[in-house]
């Protein structure tokens, strides 16, 4: 499998994945503008860092899916 780039904002390769995820037809700015604003959203509400808050999202997604396996 390729190993995805950093993202340049937040330096991180998750937000990469989630970019990629969001991305429809190629149009990867418009799903890095979507993502950048999510996280800008994530961050006023929680005042903490996006990514953390992502990753601790994922972290609960992936516990609950083995329960469904």
């Amino acid at each position: 499998k390729r190993d995805v780039l950093p993202d340049p904002m937040y330096n991180s390769k998750v937000s990469t994945k989630l970019t990629n995820q969001v991305m429809q037809d190629g149009k990867k700015g418009t799903a890095q503008s979507i993502v950048y604003e999510a996280f800008d959203i994530v961050k006023e509400k929680t005042g903490a860092a996006p990514e953390e808050i992502f990753t601790q999202a994922e972290d609960v997604l992936k516990g609950a899916t083995k329960w469904v396996k």
